[in-house]
């Protein structure tokens, strides 16, 4: 990780990111998408997600990275984002450890905080980030959670790498969030609670993505205006205009009153 003397106050993006390649992320959307598919749209969420930090960045003091895995895929995220955005690699493979790393490495170096974001929520929106960003400026240790509708978390902020936030938790299942919250309480630490917002990682958050972006329609529980998140939507868009529509269960959308 090359970072160049982070100063205090500032806070650290953080998505963690496997590397968009066939067969290996967002294989639960297959279907209805394709492999190559899949991945090419998991590319896209990692554009629109970095970016979203940079503008993050250009409000409060922060810098935007990418947690990735496996080892030695870094080629192809230098390639995939703005170089601005700085790698982090990994250390050891899972999800629990691989949060608990980036947290040890980026607060380590210097940053005092750090949020680290899931690499689902392309349209996450830019006031969430903000305000994670600014719950964790106070003098104080806290940690500061975004509750996934699915009962995941799609953001945790940190001052400190407490690893028992991250020891225990039956990952991928709909108890993370809940059982983060009580480990956070059970070590005397304060919580922020952020919005509710989704993770794009089936079929069915695929389709509330879609309508989200190509017609404005957010999920039950989602209330705030999401990121543009052009690269997603310019990606949809095309697959919808050649005939995805039917396979997502979204035939008849209309994508036209999206400007490109």
């Amino acid at each position: 990780m090359s970072v160049d003397q982070p100063r205090p106050d500032v806070c650290a993006l953080a998505v963690m990111a496997k590397a968009p390649r066939n067969g290996e992320v967002k294989t639960r959307l297959v279907p209805p998408l394709e492999l190559e598919e899949a991945a090419i749209l998991s590319a896209c969420f990692l554009r629109d997600i970095t970016a979203n930090f940079l503008a993050v960045c250009e409000s409060v003091p922060a810098s935007g990275f990418i947690a990735y895995s496996p080892p030695g895929s870094e080629a192809l995220f230098s390639e995939l984002v703005h170089p601005r955005i700085r790698l982090l690699p990994p250390r050891r493979i899972g999800l629990g450890h691989s949060l608990l790393h980036a947290a040890e490495d980026l607060l380590g170096v210097g940053h005092g905080a750090a949020c680290l974001v899931n690499a689902d929520s392309p349209t996450l929106p830019t006031s969430i980030l903000l305000e994670a960003v600014e719950a964790l400026r106070p003098p104080g240790d806290r940690v500061v959670l975004g509750p996934a509708l699915d009962g995941g978390y799609y953001l945790i902020g940190l001052k400190q790498p407490h690893r028992r936030l991250f020891e225990d938790i039956a990952w991928s299942t709909e108890r993370v969030f809940s059982q983060t919250l009580d480990r956070a309480r059970s070590i005397g630490l304060g919580v922020v609670t952020l919005s509710p917002w989704y993770d794009v990682d089936d079929a069915e958050s695929l389709r509330w993505l879609c309508r989200e972006i190509l017609a404005g329609r957010q999920p039950q529980g989602c209330i705030r205006p999401g990121y543009a998140a052009p690269n997603t939507r310019a990606y949809v868009r095309s697959l919808i205009a050649s005939g995805g529509g039917e396979r997502f269960g979204i035939d008849g959308i209309a994508i036209e009153r999206v400007s490109p």
